[in-house]
């Protein structure tokens, strides 16, 4: 009786171990599953965050290669709706002599943000932009010595790589996608060539004293369809930055037309050549300025002796309407093709040279080149072989002459 009783209990007992076994164990699975639910959940999230990651960083991918197929385009054809797919290699004013095809527009927007000092060395301005000996001198001089690397001021592409004796020496002319164009004159030597792709900062020649040059330098220009602009109008080279990101480049009116002279400055800046029988007086009295002016700006005194021919700066606000004779000169004229203006004076009184009328024509010249005849050039232009004739004062059977100017209108 006792044994069957233990038996009983142990039974029991051995029940209650294992049915609190099974309890436990269903307890665990249901842990395990809940944990179990939780990791997918996880996993889940993260799979959907790294979907939307990768989805994201394909967008980037995209944008990225999108910017830089901008940018190749940009420095494969540097300018192109401003310049008109005009690529020409020989002339540093790319519309030497074909400015009748040319749109200039009324302003446009310059970023100079990428901007690199050209060369190396402690900047120190030899000469700076303005007249120079009765010349004009279109950029700045930056001292170097020979055989220093000179280095590109903006991202571009090389249009020209020449040597010009009597002038710029051994040079180069790069085209920018912001529109601008640097020329690096009086080099020794080059490191790139034509239709070279080049980065700002990358070295693209050595510093040299060739052509016009009485010591080593480099001759830095910074032009805008053609037309020279001042470097430091841009460019502050006591630090060697720009002095702003962006410029707004407009086209300053003389006579109420477009001269197709750009400044960013509020002020433009004309040159009047002296001609006989002119006074600083009236000179400023032309210019809507003061002979204190007049005397500051071109370091004279009131009592200075004026020479035919000199240049004498005059600063004009960009809203002033100009009467551009014969005798004036824009900060920024072309040497072969300029607004010609002429005006009726008499050299009786000055009150006749007030009420004289002021005209301005558009003269237009033509550089001869190999195979151009007569009858080419006026088709070209519009006008016939007598009219180029008489501009000329030539015959129709004079032989042309390779790198003459002929006069079309």
């Amino acid at each position: 009786m006792i044994k069957i009783k233990l038996n009983t209990r142990l039974l029991l007992v051995c029940c209650l171990i294992f049915n609190s076994i099974l309890k436990v164990e269903g307890q665990r699975k249901d842990v395990i599953q809940t944990q179990v639910n939780v990791l997918d959940k996880h996993i889940s999230v993260l799979m959907a965050d790294r979907g939307v990651a990768k989805s994201v960083a394909l967008e980037k991918i995209a944008e990225m290669e999108e910017l830089l197929l901008e940018e190749a385009e940009d420095l494969l054809f540097p300018a192109d709706e401003l310049y008109g797919s005009n690529w020409d290699t020989r002339w540093v004013d790319p519309f030497y002599g074909d400015t009748m095809r040319v749109v200039f527009p009324d302003s446009c927007k310059i970023d100079c943000s990428s901007f690199i000092i050209p060369i190396n060395n402690t900047l120190k301005i030899t000469s700076p932009y303005g007249p120079r000996r009765r010349r004009m001198h279109r950029g700045i001089d930056l001292k170097l010595q020979i055989g220093d690397t000179v280095y590109a001021a903006f991202p571009g592409k090389v249009r020209i790589r020449n040597t010009e004796r009597r002038g710029y020496g051994k040079y180069l002319v790069i085209r920018h996608p912001n529109g601008l164009e640097t020329v690096y004159g009086h080099l020794s030597g080059w490191l790139v060539d034509v239709n070279d792709i080049v980065r700002a900062g990358e070295p693209i020649a050595l510093g040299g004293n060739t052509g016009r040059s009485t010591g080593s330098h480099l001759h830095f220009e910074t032009r805008l369809l053609g037309q020279a602009i001042d470097p430091m109008e841009i460019i502050d080279f006591e630090n060697g930055v720009p002095h702003k990101d962006l410029f707004v480049f407009h086209n300053i009116r003389i006579n109420e037309r477009n001269s197709n002279i750009y400044t960013s400055s509020e002020q433009q800046v004309v040159y009047h050549r002296v001609k006989s029988g002119d006074t600083l007086g009236a000179i400023a009295r032309r210019y809507g300025t003061t002979v204190s002016e007049l005397c500051r700006l071109n370091r004279l005194k009131t009592n200075s002796t004026l020479r035919i021919g000199q240049s004498l700066c005059c600063n004009v606000s960009r809203g002033t309407n100009i009467k551009q004779t014969n005798n004036t000169i824009a900060f920024k004229a072309i040497a072969t093709t300029t607004t010609t203006t002429t005006s009726s004076s008499s050299s009786s009184s000055s009150a006749d040279e007030k009420t004289s009328e002021v005209s301005s024509l558009s003269s237009v010249y033509h550089r001869i080149k190999s195979g151009d005849t007569l009858s080419g050039i006026a088709k070209k232009y519009g006008t016939t072989v007598s009219k180029l004739c008489e501009l000329n004062a030539i015959t129709n059977t004079t032989v042309l002459r390779l790198g003459r100017s002929i006069k079309c209108s």
